[in-house]
């Protein structure tokens, strides 16, 4: 993967002291707050650290600028900031306001590019990643840039049970149900999944409902999106 598929990570300028950071990680989580206009990914993101990444809070997922700044939230420690927005708020004007706000900001993106990526790291950006990188890697990077260390105790493969499930057993998904559901719960609509994966609607449609029969044996409710989202981020496929 090129370098700007799997971003820079630069040191920020005025961080704290590495291990002044890391003494007061030991006390408290890293404040985190995503801006991404896609409902669906801004969803997923969600999620999977929710699930995943327990030294981070996750206190504020923003659809719009003018909603990331005006909560009471804001500024958090970290912003992840989507470089594509249907507003007309300029990269460098969203990632300066949070710089001078006292928020560190990565740039998580599909627009992989160099003038992209120059321009967010020009304005002050800490980082800038693809969203093709498995979060793992994100959070990793996320954790660099902030100067702490990785926890191995928050790494295991620790899951809080959903909402009205019974217990946590993982479904037995075929490779194309696997793919479907991959492809559904990261934005595509079903006919997105059938042309990715080349074949036809009905084939597709019948993927995901499997999916969601199967989740449903397992007494881990999956017929609302939502839902799909966070079983695909609880076991694993969001990456």
């Amino acid at each position: 993967m090129s370098s700007v598929t799997r971003g820079d990570v630069l040191d920020g300028g005025d961080a704290q002291d590495p291990s002044l950071v890391a003494a007061e990680s030991d006390e408290r989580r890293i404040r985190l707050a995503l801006l991404d206009d896609h409902e669906v990914l801004l969803d997923s993101l969600s999620s999977w650290i929710n699930a995943n990444a327990s030294d981070f809070d996750l206190v504020l997922s923003a659809h719009t600028w003018l909603e990331l700044v005006h909560s009471d939230q804001f500024p958090t420690d970290l912003v992840f900031i989507d470089f594509q927005l249907r507003e007309p708020v300029s990269i460098e004007a969203r990632v300066r306001t949070c710089r001078a706000a006292g928020a560190k900001v990565i740039v998580l993106t599909s627009l992989d590019t160099r003038d992209a990526r120059d321009r967010a790291l020009a304005a002050g950006a800490a980082a800038f990643l693809s969203k093709s990188l498995p979060m793992n890697e994100v959070m990793d990077a996320a954790r660099r840039v902030m100067g702490v260390e990785r926890r191995d105790q928050l790494q295991k493969d620790w899951r809080p049970l959903p909402t009205g499930a019974t217990n946590q057993t993982r479904p037995k998904l075929s490779q194309g149900e696997i793919d479907a559901l991959k492809l559904y719960v990261t934005g595509h609509s079903t006919t997105e999944v059938a042309n990715r994966m080349n074949v036809q609607y009905e084939t597709a449609k019948t993927y995901l409902r499997r999916v969601r029969e199967k989740y449903a044996k397992a007494n881990r409710p999956a017929s609302k999106k939502a839902e799909l989202i966070r079983r695909a981020a609880e076991d694993g496929y969001l990456q």
